[in-house]
């Protein structure tokens, strides 16, 4: 479809401002969930399922995004994504129990996973090839750097007004893009017939939602107890079903066989790592501020600012860096800082400066500026373009379930180690708790680093 400059820019307009806002979501709650959990009357470990349970959600749906693509109108499924987002955060704001949050939060997800899932693949398409390095460099900042910021924004609405101003304010900026796309979107990726596999996507559901449910549960429970183990088999197993079902369908409802290209393999586990490690952590430290040190849902936010704006200034950069190092170093030097960043919060304590954990944040947040938009620009230019959605609904899919993991079960160690530790360590348990959660965390970043080696060299 032939579409006009001025529209052709509306329309990347629609997505930079739709997307940033909804990604924001994915992590904003993490430094409301103190009162949050408080108002609602549930503990920690289960308020944090409001931000894992928002990833799994995603993740769960994102292998449906190739075919989405593919079936419907590109105009009608952007503002179905909207609409939906919209009413999961009315559904938010009027929560009065945790079933009510968590049933809001699913609806966001779904709305975030629709826009999301549709904007590379239409800049992509709208744009001519020399001009989309520009257009998804600013698309990378601004769904990079919005996860980032949204904690130091909730904070500050957390403090003046309350937690429930977040959905308020959301709501009213997705008013105006709502209008804005209806105004300017159109149907401009091509619609075809192709079958819907129902068993493909309920084995995708089961595999990828059971997996992370057994693992989120491992923190208040034994490994072999029903409520871990049972939704992990369940997902293992009808993960091992779903991928022998992909291998044997000549259309297959998502192409696992991309994954024997190398480059791609490894952009996806890095991205993975990445996930695992970054969400983790972006849930642990507005708990170390809020929770263990007890300051406020500001000072939380303003911990966080300045790695917020270090990732701003390079996420830009990301691609020129790429473009004149090659993946290998710069796949090095973003890990090599996740490991020392996490590694480092093993030390904090209680009388640990608090500006101290703001630079070690800087430093994490410099590592995901490195990774996140290259990973999967190198990991995606190695598949054939027929593969293109395929390839980007997998890797997203995997990361964002790896990141929904990562959440869940970083909590789970600092809740169980300060739990058990508490007669042993007594006020000092939960930062006891802390300081092994990110030793774990740390034995993964050392992976993404090693990694990050196996990068062929002449690769770019």
């Amino acid at each position: 479809m032939l579409l006009s400059e001025k529209r052709k820019y509306l329309i990347f307009i629609t997505i930079l401002l739709s997307t940033t806002i909804a990604s924001m979501l994915s992590t904003a709650l993490t430094t409301a969930l103190t009162p949050i959990a408080k108002d609602l009357g549930v503990g920690l470990g289960t308020g944090q399922w409001l931000t894992s349970g928002f990833s799994l959600a995603m993740g769960i749906m994102m292998p449906l995004t190739a075919y989405l693509i593919r079936r419907f109108p590109t105009r009608r499924l952007y503002l179905i994504g909207i609409l939906v987002f919209m009413l999961g955060l009315v559904v938010s704001f009027f929560a009065n129990n945790f079933t009510v949050m968590m049933s809001g939060r699913i609806l966001q997800a779904l709305g975030t996973w629709l826009l999301l899932a549709m904007s590379q693949v239409v800049i992509l398409t709208i744009f001519p090839a020399e001009k989309r390095g520009t257009v998804m460099g600013w698309y990378g900042l601004a769904s990079g750097a919005a996860p980032v910021l949204a904690p130091t924004f909730a904070g500050l609405l957390i403090d003046y007004f309350s937690w429930r101003a977040i959905f308020a304010f959301v709501f009213g900026i997705m008013i105006l893009l709502l209008i804005l796309a209806i105004s300017c979107f159109d149907d401009v990726l091509e619609v075809k017939q192709s079958p819907f596999d129902i068993w493909s996507f309920i084995l995708s559901g089961l595999a990828f939602g059971g997996v992370t449910l057994g693992i989120g549960n491992l923190g208040d429970s034994s490994l072999f107890s029903t409520i871990a183990f049972v939704p992990l088999v369940i997902g293992l197993v009808s993960g091992i079903i779903f991928s022998v079902r992909q291998l044997s369908l000549e259309t297959p409802f998502l192409n696992l066989r991309i994954l024997s290209q190398k480059q791609f393999l490894l952009s996806v586990l890095g991205s993975m790592l990445l996930y695992l490690v970054m969400m983790g952590s972006s849930v642990m430290l507005p708990l170390y501020v809020q929770s263990i040190r007890g300051l406020s849902a500001t000072i939380s936010g303003l911990v966080t600012l300045p790695g917020s704006l270090a990732m701003t200034i390079v996420s830009p950069l990301a691609g020129k860096i790429y473009d004149k190092l090659g993946m290998k170093r710069l796949f090095i030097f973003g890990a090599l800082f996740m490991f020392v960043s996490t590694g480092a919060m093993f030390f904090i304590s209680l009388k640990t400066p608090i500006w101290i954990p703001a630079l070690i944040n800087v430093l994490r947040s410099l590592s995901i500026g490195c990774l996140m938009m290259p990973l999967i620009t190198w990991g995606t230019s190695f598949v054939d373009e027929t593969f293109v959605a395929d390839a980007t609904a997998l890797l997203t899919s995997l990361r964002t379930i790896a990141g929904a993991i990562g959440s869940a079960i970083f909590v789970g160690i600092m809740t169980a180690v300060a739990t058990n530790s508490a007669a042993t360590y007594g006020v000092n348990a939960n930062i006891h708790g802390m300081n092994v959660s990110f030793f774990a965390m740390s034995l993964f970043a050392l992976i993404l680093l090693l990694l990050a080696l196996s990068c062929p060299k002449s690769e770019k």
